[in-house]
């Protein structure tokens, strides 16, 4: 047979992938040789494979292989995540082009829309691997909605509650206006983008001194909650226990001391706002300032903002420029490049919010993972990574799980009271009533009384379920 001069993969992959898997050559079962196995990260349903996945794999297949042809019994274990913002986002869109709104057709008849979809577009990931020659054991494909995964990871959420190991909690988070749910910190993409300064003046309280503040957020002026500037910088020490006066509104806010502030930097004089900024917050609570929050959740300002409820924050950007411009406080207006977050799923400016969210608490889960590198227990290649894995889990901050979507692993809480502690975690409806009955101490409660927690649970789902794989298909 002559070899052709040109190699043409449409006649040589599909036949010996097709031998493959014809010869089970893929599958593990557990016997005597040294395990090996991998779990795949699993891409998002929603998409494509990118070149990233295309590296991604390609290492693990390599490694896959090379442990099989070392008398390995090597055990790929392929899947793909349920995703829950860019899968919700995908089918609110394809709803929304068949004139249907997510918010009228309510939580169960969504989640039969989401399932369709996931059943029509959820495999492309996989063929693709297929495509690609990865020697995956197919028969073990794996999804993270799976009902023996929804179960185990609502069972680890309750498992690490009682453990106290995760609360409820107000604290700040990346909210995203348009998908109107919290985002971990790595689903907030940084963009570097051409901006504007803006030089406000603020009037002293019975006096004609102002104070210039600059910052790139005109609109959250209407939140500030004080003014802060160093102890020891004597350009204002004669300011010390005054109050100033908010531009447009007239608010008084106390002038506070930290040293947070950096007196060598701009004017040296700090608007805080602490419903509106994450360091801003960490100020207020420290001072304990007032919190005024004036955002609504998709983007628009409340009454709170006392002048633009109802208003896009980008449209009050604009106006408030003009309005503080003709009230004499603007000072001036200067360009400026700086970083600003964007959801990663729908590509919108994410807003820094205070909302009562579920946290998973770090400080002790991440105890035992420093201390294994520490003891030699777990290696890194290269080594000097170690000096990045110290760094991330000694300064890593409570973990945000809830997340505000109807498409996911439903978090295991019923509320039975109007209070922020009325609630109990647990797997059913009935062991819920009986739990609230006795935490209440109200007999009467029936389960009409009772609300799930409309929250699903977030990106803790993804590791849970790749560390059950693991354990499952281990072949031993």
């Amino acid at each position: 047979m002559e070899i052709p001069s040109k190699y043409d993969p449409r006649e040589t992959e599909s036949k010996w992938y097709e031998f493959w898997m014809k010869n089970d050559y893929f599958h593990s079962e557990p016997d005597d040789r040294e395990s090996y196995t991998v779990v795949i990260p699993p891409p998002n349903v929603t998409g494509v494979l990118h070149m990233g996945h295309m590296l991604n794999n390609t290492i693990q297949d390599v490694l896959v292989r090379r442990a099989r042809l070392q008398g390995k019994n090597a055990c790929w274990v392929p899947g793909t995540d349920h995703a829950s913002i860019a899968t919700e986002a995908k089918v609110v869109k394809r709803l929304r082009e068949k004139g249907i709104k997510k918010s009228d057709i309510g939580r169960e008849e969504f989640l039969k829309h989401a399932w369709e979809w996931k059943e029509e577009y959820g495999g492309i990931i996989l063929e693709q691997l297929k495509k690609l020659g990865a020697s995956c054991d197919w028969e073990r494909t794996s999804f993270t909605m799976d009902e023996t995964y929804y179960q185990d990871v609502v069972n680890t959420f309750i498992r690490l509650y009682e453990k106290g190991l995760i609360y409820r909690g107000e604290r700040m988070i990346n909210w995203d206006p348009a998908a109107l749910t919290a985002l971990s910190d790595e689903e907030v993409i940084h963009k570097e983008v051409n901006s504007k300064l803006y030089h406000v003046r603020y009037q002293i309280k019975d006096s004609k001194e102002y104070v210039t503040i600059a910052t790139t957020r005109p609109e959250t002026i209407l939140g500030d909650s004080a003014i802060c500037i160093h102890p020891d910088d004597t350009r204002y020490t004669h300011l010390h226990g005054k109050h100033a006066l908010v531009p447009l509104i007239g608010r008084e806010i106390p002038i506070i001391l930290d040293d947070y502030v950096d007196m060598e930097f701009g004017t040296g004089c700090l608007k805080v706002t602490p419903a509106h900024d994450v360091n801003d917050f960490d100020l207020g609570a420290k001072h304990n300032l007032e919190i005024i929050n004036i955002m609504n959740p998709n983007g628009t300002l409340n009454e709170n903002s006392v002048l633009f409820d109802g208003v896009d924050r980008f449209k009050v950007r604009k106006q408030i420029e003009k309005d503080l411009e003709e009230s004499g406080n603007l000072v001036e207006v200067e360009s400026y490049q700086n970083k600003i977050g964007y959801s990663e799923r729908t590509d919108v400016v994410i807003e820094p919010r205070l909302s009562l969210q579920w946290w998973v608490k770090m400080d002790d889960i991440v105890k035992p993972a420093l201390q294994s590198v520490k003891d030699g227990e777990i290696n890194f290649y290269p080594s000097n990574f170690v000096n990045t894995y110290n760094h991330w889990l000694n300064n890593v901050k409570d973990w945000c799980v809830s997340r505000q979507l109807w498409w996911g692993h439903r978090i295991p809480a019923w509320f039975y009271g109007q209070g922020d502690d009325d609630f109990v975690v647990c797997v059913t409806a009935e062991e819920a009533l009986e739990k609230a009955k006795s935490k209440s101490g109200n007999e009467a409660l029936t389960a009409e009384d009772l609300k799930q927690d409309e929250d699903v649970i977030g990106y803790l789902v993804l590791f849970l379920v790749m560390a059950y794989v693991c354990i499952q298909w281990s072949p031993r």
